[in-house]
């Protein structure tokens, strides 16, 4: 009766004893072990799936007394620095001088353009290691990781929309054309190039009442430039095309065939020319203010360069014309 008893509560035995953990578990095998006698190891470690090394540590805890510790700790893989004991500081001597901050401020990591490829060539180039004692290139990129570094490309911070001296220039703006907008010998006009257009038969998502015919691919590698003045005087709009790079020449030729053409030279010894100092037409560049000194003594006429603010160019009054050009212009084929 007791064998079938025991029979029936086997499940029951095995269920509770693999919960069972550490000394407890082993001994508590053991003593199995033991009872069965002869290949009782084999069987109970069948019975329990478990391996016979377990059952022999229980043993031993059984025969002292004595319970076995688990050293868990010293499991697994050394770390990389326990073998190599200089390897982070030579990490740190290799990034450090190719590290940068956080562009934007917002943490204190660093940031390095280093791939872990060519930090381990550093490594044996510099630092006189082996390919073979290095660890993988994945626990190099961990170790990276750990001393801050950041293995990404540094994003650029967006630009500020506003500077200091932003209200100061729009005030300066409003005062020269309050003192020039009712004088009859002063002309105002705006500048400004637009991006540039691709040329060829093909569709620029307009409509036209005519029915017209597009390439339904653009590879065309042929652009041009437009270059507008518009003349806020008398509501005026001049245009110009360039195949070429819009530079500072092509702006003062333009503006100076416009004067000619207007007969300003005739009447007008004022000229407030606006524009979003750009790199071609900036205060600072130098070709720009040399053509427009040679303009000036020409036609002996005064100019004067009345720039919006840097972020601010939308407020120059031809920016309004580019919309309205691409309305008129996108239902057409830009051929030539």
């Amino acid at each position: 009766m007791i064998p079938e008893f025991i029979d029936r509560c086997k499940e029951i035995l095995i269920e509770n004893t693999v919960k069972l953990t550490g000394t407890d578990k082993r001994v508590t095998l053991a003593k199995m072990a033991k009872e069965v006698g002869r290949g009782g190891r084999t069987i109970v470690s069948k019975i329990f799936k478990t391996s016979r090394n377990t059952i022999n540590k229980g043993f031993l805890e059984l025969e002292s007394g004595i319970p076995i510790n688990d050293n868990f700790s010293a499991r697994g893989r050394h770390l990389a620095e326990e073998k190599l004991p200089n390897l982070l500081e030579d990490l740190k001597s290799i990034i450090d001088p190719q590290s940068q901050t956080d562009p934007s401020f917002k943490s204190v990591r660093l940031f390095t353009r280093l791939t872990v490829k060519e930090i381990r060539k550093k490594l044996i180039q510099e630092k006189n290691y082996t390919e073979k004692e290095l660890p993988t290139n994945q626990t190099l990129n961990t170790k990276v990781n750990q001393l801050g570094y950041t293995l990404k490309k540094v994003r650029k911070v967006k630009p500020m929309k506003k500077i200091e001296q932003t209200d100061v220039i729009f005030e300066n703006l409003n005062r020269v054309h309050e003192a020039y907008g009712d004088k009859d010998n002063a002309v105002r006009i705006s500048v400004d190039t637009k991006d540039r257009v691709k040329i060829g038969d093909f569709s620029r998502g307009g409509y036209n009442r005519a029915l017209v015919k597009a390439a339904d691919h653009d590879f065309s590698n042929e652009f041009v430039t437009p270059f507008g003045i518009y003349d806020v005087t008398k509501d005026a709009i001049d245009l110009s095309f360039t195949k070429s790079k819009v530079t500072a020449d092509f702006m003062v030729d333009a503006i100076e065939k416009y004067w000619m053409e207007s007969d300003y030279h005739l009447t007008k010894d004022t000229l407030i020319l606006n524009a979003d100092n750009g790199p071609e037409n900036s205060s600072r560049r130098i070709q720009f203010l040399k053509r427009i000194v040679e303009f000036s003594a020409r036609y002996n006429v005064k100019i004067i360069l009345a720039y919006y603010p840097p972020y601010h160019s939308k407020y120059n009054p031809i920016e309004r014309i580019w919309g309205r050009l691409e309305q008129h212009w996108n239902g057409d084929l830009l051929s030539n």
